[in-house]
């Protein structure tokens, strides 16, 4: 049995989501060893102060590589080992978290349309993954095609906010870089929380192709065979 090329190229994108991860967890774990004179928490309170944001608050969550910025009670939640670590991977972390809350502070439009997407997405996400299933089977014995358009539609909603993603996490990136670099956070060593951010979003890109290919096979099957 021949595969088709869009499932092929899924399975090509799920590898490079897992080499991707891969690389992002072994540059964490190298550059969590470089020590410099700020742990995360206070690299993140003191991007917070500088770009004069008084009202968001940095609290530690557990788990690893669970940092994030949220916008509804704004908080910048840094893992363990970046809240209390003062190495250069905690530093480029705490301050791209730092770089969403410096977004919404000043009503970054690609972080707006996210966050509008949320609901959304959480709604579509799981209801979409059901609706596929069934709608594959009812294809393939009824050749009824209203479950499967439903779960498509319902998942190029996720795809799309996969895509916002993308934007949103560049910039944070891109204004953590420039503010390290401005304050002289990591000295010599800036060019590793480059590397490092370059690594993460590397997965939010191979995310959001993965998805898009995952779209374009379930949207295909809409298609073949019109003719019956």
């Amino acid at each position: 049995m021949v595969m088709s090329p869009i499932y092929l190229l899924i399975m090509g994108f799920m590898l490079l989501g897992q080499l991707a991860g891969t690389m992002l967890r072994r540059r964490f774990q190298e550059y969590s060893q470089i020590p410099i004179g700020l742990t995360g928490r206070e690299v993140a309170e003191k991007m917070l102060r500088d770009n004069n944001i008084n009202d968001v608050r940095v609290i530690h969550v557990a788990g690893q590589l669970t940092d994030h910025y949220n916008p509804q009670d704004k908080t910048v939640n840094l893992s363990e080992v970046v809240y209390n670590s003062n190495s250069v991977a905690a530093a480029a972390v705490a301050a791209h978290e730092c770089g969403h809350a410096v977004q919404h502070a000043n009503a970054y439009p690609f972080l707006q349309f996210r966050s509008a997407l949320v609901p959304v997405v959480q709604i579509s996400t799981n209801l979409s993954q059901i609706l596929l299933s069934i709608g594959v089977m009812v294809l393939v014995f009824s050749g009824y095609k209203i479950v499967l358009l439903l779960g498509v539609i319902l998942f190029a909603a996720g795809t799309l906010f996969s895509f916002m993603t993308l934007p949103v996490e560049f910039d944070a990136s891109a204004r953590a870089l420039r503010w390290l670099e401005s304050k002289n956070i990591l000295g010599a060593n800036q060019d590793k929380a480059f590397t490092a951010l370059k690594w993460a979003a590397s997965t939010y890109v191979v995310a959001a192709l993965s998805s898009l290919a995952s779209l374009l096979y379930y949207a295909s099957m809409l298609f073949r065979n019109r003719e019956r």
